[in-house]
This record gives C-alpha cells, sequence and structure tokens, in this order.
C-alpha cells in the first residue's frame, strides 16, 4: 500500500503508541483519523506532537466498549475524506499482576476493550473498507500473544485471541481487496507502563522498545502487506520456538518466576483501576 494514499484510522489515538504510530503515518503523506475516549486528550495530541500535519488530521471521541461510541467512529471513518480505507486497532488495557489477584472487573474491562471492542469495529468498518480499491486492517497484537507470560495471563489471552480472529479473518477475507495485518510489539516505554515493569524488565534483561520503534514497524507491516510480524530479536526467535518446542520455552520462562513473582505483586492505584468498562486514553503497552 503506498502510504500516501491512506486514510487512517487510529484507535488509542491520544498518546502512547497510537500517536506515535499517527505521527508515523502522516510523515508519510497519510491522512490520519484519531479516535480515543479522552476527546481533550486528543486536542492537545493534535496542538502539540501532531501540530505540523493537523491539515490531515481529524478526532472523533468515543468509548469503544460501547455501542453508541462504536456508531460515533464508524460515522466519523466514513466522512473522513471520502471514507478510510485503513483501521488501526491500538487501542487496549494491560494490569499487570498475578492471575488470582485479577478482579472480575480487571477480567470484563480487558475483554471488552482488547477483544470485543476490535472485533465489533472491524465488522461496523468492513463495509467501508470493502469499497476501497485498497484496504487493511491492522490489528495491535503483543509478543504476549505469542507467548503466554506469568503476571500478563488475561493479558495474553486477549492478544491470543486477537492474533486468532486476525488469521481467521485474514483467511475468510483473501478475494477482497481487505488485508487483513497483525503486529506484536515487544515491552515497549509508554506512559502508562508502571515503573515496576520497567524494574524487573531491567532486572531481567528484556529490552524496552520506545514507541516510535512500534510505529516504524506498522508503517512497515501497511505498506509491505506483511500478513504477521513481532517486533524485536530475540523476541521473533522465541516467538517461533514457542509454537514449535513450547515446553522448551516453559523451562526458560519458570526460571524467571521468582522475579517475576516479586514485581507482580498487586499495587493498588484507584486512578488506574476503572469501575466499569470504559475504553482507557491511548494504547497501553506494558512489558509486552
Amino acid at each position: 500500500m503506498e502510504l500516501r494514499n491512506a486514510r487512517v484510522l487510529i484507535t488509542g489515538g491520544a498518546g502512547g503508541i497510537g500517536s506515535e504510530i499517527a505521527r508515523a503515518l502522516l510523515g508519510q503523506g497519510a491522512a490520519v483519523l484519531l479516535a480515543d475516549l479522552d476527546a481533550a486528550a486528543l486536542d492537545r495530541v493534535v496542538a502539540g506532537p501532531l501540530a505540523a500535519h493537523a491539515d490531515r488530521i481529524g478526532t472523533v471521541a468515543g468509548n469503544l466498549t460501547a455501542p453508541d461510541g462504536r456508531a460515533r467512529v464508524i460515522e466519523a471513518a466514513a466522512a473522513f475524506r471520502g471514507g478510510i480505507n485503513v483501521l488501526v486497532n491500538n487501542a487496549g488495557v494491560n494490569h499487570f499482576a498475578l492471575f488470582d489477584e485479577q478482579s472480575p472487573g480487571d477480567i470484563d474491562l480487558a475483554l471488552a476493550v482488547n477483544v470485543a471492542a476490535p472485533l465489533h469495529l472491524c465488522r461496523l468498518a468492513l463495509p467501508l473498507l470493502k469499497r476501497q480499491p485498497e484496504a487493511a486492517i491492522l490489528n495491535m497484537g503483543s509478543v504476549f500473544g505469542e507467548i503466554g507470560y506469568p503476571g500478563y495471563a488475561l493479558y495474553s489471552a486477549t492478544k491470543f485471541a486477537t492474533r486468532g480472529f486476525s488469521e481467521a479473518l485474514r483467511r475468510e477475507l483473501a478475494g477482497t481487496s481487505v488485508r487483513v495485518l497483525y503486529l506484536a510489539p515487544r515491552a515497549t516505554r509508554t506512559p502508562i507502563n508502571p515503573e515496576r515493569v520497567t524494574r524487573m524488565n531491567a532486572e531481567l534483561g528484556v529490552a524496552m522498545d520506545d514507541p516510535s520503534v512500534v510505529a516504524a514497524a506498522a508503517c512497515r507491516v501497511l505498506a509491505e502487506g506483511t500478513a504477521e510480524a513481532v517486533v524485536g530479536w530475540p523476541e521473533r526467535l522465541y516467538a517461533r520456538l514457542n509454537r514449535a518446542l513450547p515446553r522448551l520455552v516453559d523451562g526458560s520462562i519458570v526460571r524467571q518466576l521468582p522475579v517475576i513473582e516479586r514485581y507482580a505483586v498487586r499495587q493498588p492505584n484507584p486512578a488506574t483501576l476503572p469501575a466499569s468498562p470504559v475504553l482507557p486514553t491511548g494504547s497501553e503497552r506494558t512489558a509486552t
């Protein structure tokens, strides 16, 4: 796909990975429609980091876990420069904790934002995308959608679902103009990333990328039509090993378990634990 011809809807576009993907695409000449729950945050991003490209940016505020919010976003997508031809499902949540310390609200929120919202959005966007001579859906996954990891059982479940959905939908749409792509970032530094995860990764020797690295990978995947990609080495190798020899990977990860358990002890912060399923500002990405 020629990115200069792209008209892209990015969910979770107000910060973190979402705004960096927008910046990278705008730099390639694309037009971008940013969707997020927080309208004020969208305004700050457009007036700040993306100000140089404001003439090619649109914004829409909506809660993707609610039918009326999704309808508002799709309505804006249909009107944006004649209709989008790319959907980037980027918004997500992640609660780093051992599974038996996750609350029912954590589970419901993760399923609503990470699984149900992108599925609903894809279904609603497909009639728009199929009318385009060339179109794409990019679902943002995670290395933890390739490798189940302690402290991320809930998050891994949602990202394994994203990968499986992307694979099935890609095959289902093979005879159409719509390509379905999947990108799995590794650990990425974003503001929503708790400090204890950064410390844990440092102790374990796990590399963390800047969001701009993920954004560059997203541009490559869209431009080249890459069906699936994992960001970073040796994460790409581990993902392949996990599919072929999962018991071998078990042993490697279990040896890390004492360190993971020490950092995964829950430290409640009411400001970061929504009481009901709502779409958070920007894209999460903790130690993926």
